[in-house]
């Protein structure tokens, strides 16, 4: 179980043993490991929760480290998988289904949407995700679960082995504090029509953001735009087939629409995929040939399909990394939540930022034409320009965070000299740094800060 904190942080393997006491649960349960941490899995403590509701059982008490062994009432592994996957979503649902997850009236909502007025679309949101605040688990508008419970799995190892300060491999490159990537999924003709003018936008603070084009049926994608965009130096990526709400719903089907969306992706040159509305099924990723996913909000209690990874970082999917969204999307903050400030924004990213983690925005340029919402637009990105100068953020691309990530994790930390040093590919952007004790938990920072 050593790996998955190996695998994240990129630190030595001569970590101690994890090893599971007792025999774990026949079934899964919600419970904790410290007051802050929310686990969903199978364990050998006590007892485990249907619901996150009320006081839930902390696993940490049940945990000890002696003779160099951590031992551990859960297998870490399941934990980490349970969350990134959102599996404690469908497990503990106990089988039941939200009115409006139903697929036929799923189905139904997309034949009418182009039909119905905005005002009407909205109302009918609203109603569906109007239960929101009553979700205890994920956190909202942030959460960082998994992170958490890495970072206290190495705290343990840590005292396991008598030190108070462990290497590892930061984060991002040139010692980055966080990382932020802009996205923007064209929806519409009225979108499309946008997209020029949004780059516009994005170009006079300096940012390049990524594309996603809808291949089928909602408009035809002109080939000078394509040509521009790359000119431009922004990203194309493939936004679903044709956005009708209903890529998963059957296996066969979804196979079937997976081979026109890779044939979409090889002639866009696309490396990335994001599905309609985020809706996905880990399981079947493994039919796109994509490098990397943008479907999994880390909190998505205002989605379409609720749940949500846990996570700030990215990580993978079988083959596939998955840069989750961690941010609100533009749709829900301005029609959902009827919210024209950034407020909501900035807070999100600066959690984000004090975690060190990936704040991925996704604006939509079909609903930023109008002058309020387009006004929002704008102090948002002055707000990052901002942020970009005063601390030592990487803005980058969808595809160059895929790119270090995939470099970053088959680093490693070699001691064959007077200190540890990183070896690999991509080794000259990488920085060394370290894990300090500190109680229960660590604290996280770059050699020399």
């Amino acid at each position: 179980m050593t790996g998955v904190v190996t695998d994240y942080f990129r630190c030595p393997d001569e970590l101690p043993e994890f090893e599971i006491t007792g025999a774990l649960s026949q079934t899964p349960g919600y419970f904790s490991f410290g007051p802050d941490i929310v686990c969903y899995g199978k364990s050998s403590s006590a007892r485990r929760s249907k619901r996150v509701a009320g006081p839930l059982y902390d696993a940490l008490t049940d945990t000890s480290v002696s003779g160099g062994v951590v031992r551990l009432p859960l297998d870490a592994d399941e934990i980490i998988g349970n969350l990134r996957h959102e599996r404690y979503q469908r497990d503990a649902g106990g089988g039941g289904m939200r009115l409006a997850d139903h697929p036929a009236l799923r189905t139904l909502y997309y034949r009418l949407r182009d039909l119905a007025p905005r005002a009407i679309r909205r109302h009918v949101q609203k109603i569906a995700l109007g239960d929101w605040r009553s979700i205890s688990f994920p956190d909202w508008p942030v959460d960082g679960t998994v992170e958490r419970f890495l970072e206290r799995l190495l705290a343990l190892s840590m005292r396991a082995q008598g030190v108070e300060k462990a290497p590892f491999i930061w984060f991002w490159p040139a010692g980055a504090t966080s990382c932020v990537i802009m996205t923007h999924d064209v929806e519409g003709p009225s979108g499309l029509d946008f997209c020029s003018r949004l780059m516009d936008l994005d170009d006079s603070v300096d940012i390049k953001a990524s594309f996603q084009l809808v291949p089928e049926r909602r408009y035809t994608v002109p080939e000078a735009l394509l040509d521009e965009i790359r000119a431009r130096k922004f990203e194309i990526n493939i936004h679903d087939l044709n956005h009708d709400g209903r890529l998963f719903d059957d296996h066969d089907e979804f196979l079937r629409r997976a081979r026109r969306i890779n044939e979409h992706g090889r002639t866009f040159g696309a490396l990335g995929f994001r599905s309609g509305g985020l809706y996905r099924n880990h399981a079947w990723y493994d039919a796109l040939d994509f490098s990397y996913d943008m479907s999994v909000p880390s909190t998505g209690r205002m989605e379409p399909q609720r749940g949500g990874c846990c996570s700030l970082m990215p990580f993978f999917i079988g083959r596939m990394l998955e840069l989750p969204l961690t941010t609100t999307q533009d749709y829900v903050l301005f029609h959902i939540l009827d919210d024209y400030s950034i407020d909501l924004w900035t807070r999100q990213l600066s959690a984000t930022k004090e975690r060190h983690g990936l704040a991925s925005f996704l604006v939509h340029p079909d609903y930023v034409i109008e002058e309020r919402a387009r006004t929002t637009y704008r102090a948002l990105l002055a707000h990052l320009a901002q942020m970009r100068r005063d601390h030592n953020i990487w803005f980058a691309l969808p595809n160059e965070v895929d790119r270090w990530w995939r470099q970053r994790s088959r680093m490693r930390i070699v001691n064959d000299g007077p200190g540890p040093r990183i070896e690999g590919e991509g080794k000259e952007r990488a920085r060394l740094a370290f894990a300090t004790l500190t109680g229960d938990s660590v604290t996280l920072a770059t050699e020399g800060r």
